[in-house]
């Protein structure tokens, strides 16, 4: 993996553990040659994952939505700083600038940035690795409900186990980077939905 789409927080919880993560991720990704592909944000975690990955020597590309650089939320220290017209256009750009992804606690952006990475690894739009830093436990009850969505039929055998998830960063890197991808949907027979 040459470069990760990190997907994490915008904000800066009272807990300051979530700040440290963030910058040991990206001071970790940038000593193994690791680039980052991020939100493009200042601040939170985000903020703090790209000024530890740039002041560590990496490289690293922020994709940000321009209603957000109007409201003086982007980070402009980064090694490259995209501008795209929305959500949409972020996500797209995401998928295609990195080899896999990487989800670090969040909230409702993250989420949906997580979500549709396994959705689209299901289908078939990309063949990359989603991890996910089950630091602290934070994701605990997400990898809950992904079992139950398992159990009761939703999400099919071949797709359980999308998420990759462990609580320390270099074992899931490793399991990325050992990442063989799954039978997609778009390659299964109507009899096998």
């Amino acid at each position: 993996m040459k470069r990760l789409a990190v997907y994490c927080g915008s904000a800066t919880p009272p807990d300051l553990r979530y700040i440290e993560l963030a910058r040991e991720v990206g001071e970790t990704l940038a000593a193994r040659s690791i680039g980052v592909v991020y939100g493009g944000g200042r601040m939170g975690l985000m903020g703090a994952l790209a000024d530890a990955a740039m002041a560590a020597g990496g490289h690293v590309i922020g994709v940000i939505p321009e209603a957000m650089v109007s409201r003086e939320i982007a980070n402009h220290a980064c090694s490259e700083l995209r501008v795209v017209a929305g959500m949409h256009e972020r996500k797209l750009a995401f998928t295609q600038l990195a080899d896999g992804f990487l989800t670090l606690p969040g909230g409702v952006g993250t989420m949906d940035e997580l979500w549709e990475a396994v959705s689209w690894a299901q289908l078939g739009y990309h063949a990359k690795p989603v991890g996910l830093l089950n630091a602290f436990g934070f994701f605990d009850g997400l990898l809950a409900f992904q079992r139950h969505m398992v159990e009761v039929g939703f999400i099919r055998p071949a797709h359980e186990h999308i998420i990759m998830a462990e609580r320390e960063l270099g074992l899931l890197l490793e399991r990325m980077n050992a990442h063989r991808p799954v039978q997609a949907i778009f390659d299964m027979k109507a009899a096998d939905l």
